[in-house]
């Protein structure tokens, strides 16, 4: 299992948002980080570093480090102002 970090601009984007989302989306990564092989869940972005996790019409940037078990939470946001 990987351990969860959030980046302070993702820990404040999640402290905004309605608890109904926030607790979808901690959930999802949670999910993620318990078994990232199940599926297709995550994606690599192109372009850039990283990897892109969808929850509904949100998005998760974030960085898997497999050499020490972690998966580092650089942003989350709606769908159309994530990739800017």
């Amino acid at each position: 299992m990987y351990a969860i970090q959030y980046s302070k601009k993702a820990s404040a984007t999640l402290l905004k948002m309605p608890k109904n989302y926030r607790d979808l989306i901690i959930k999802k990564i949670a999910l993620y980080a318990a078994n990232p092989t199940q599926g297709n869940q995550a994606i690599k972005l192109a372009g850039r570093e990283g990897y892109r996790l969808r929850v509904g019409d949100w998005r998760v940037i974030f960085e898997k480090h497999d050499d020490v078990l972690l998966i580092f939470v650089l942003a989350v946001d709606a769908r159309g102002g994530i990739y800017q």
